[in-house]
């Protein structure tokens, strides 16, 4: 598994402690490494788009970015005393992925106000649902342009940002 792989599963958890006790919110985020260090994180909310065309938007960005690794994590509700944040990291060179969960509670007025530490666990890469980013796939020349106007509008809410050694 790539370097990057494991610091993606170590910064996420800490991005994701922050969104949620400081901040209250447990977004949809993606982010992605490249072989420089150079990291993208978005929340995937602020795309929408219907599941199909999401899914072939990020698969779009980690090719044109030559991804090594990415990760993608929400917030799971199974009912409402039982809800996790979680998240995935999925490493180009790798059968493996890093999955991670953690619990969180919330007061009577549902405001986060506590977060587990971060089970680790590896798993197989295609027992993930959005595990496929790095197959390759055909898109239209007009997709592709859409999609590059879509990235060229996103990037000045990207956080951008270096994990070069």
């Amino acid at each position: 598994m790539h370097l990057f792989s494991e610091n993606l599963a170590v910064e996420i958890s800490a991005y994701y402690r922050n969104l949620a006790l400081g901040h209250g919110v447990v977004p949809k985020v993606f982010t992605m490494v490249n072989g420089d260090g150079d990291q993208f994180l978005f929340f995937i909310d602020d795309l929408a788009m219907e599941k199909e065309e999401e899914d072939q938007f990020l698969a779009y960005i980690v090719k044109e970015h030559d991804a090594v690794a990415y990760a993608r994590g929400t917030l799971v509700i199974v009912d409402k005393s039982g809800q996790y944040v979680e998240f995935a990291v999925v490493d180009r060179d790798d059968e493996d992925a890093i999955v991670c969960s953690a619990e969180l509670t919330r007061d009577m007025e549902d405001k986060p106000i506590g977060l587990t530490e971060f089970d680790k666990t590896v798993v197989k890469k295609g027992s993930i649902i959005f595990g496929g980013l790095f197959v390759p796939m055909s898109l239209t020349e007009a997709k592709i342009e859409d999609f590059e106007s879509l990235w060229d509008e996103m990037k000045p809410k990207i956080l951008q940002r270096s994990m070069g050694i």
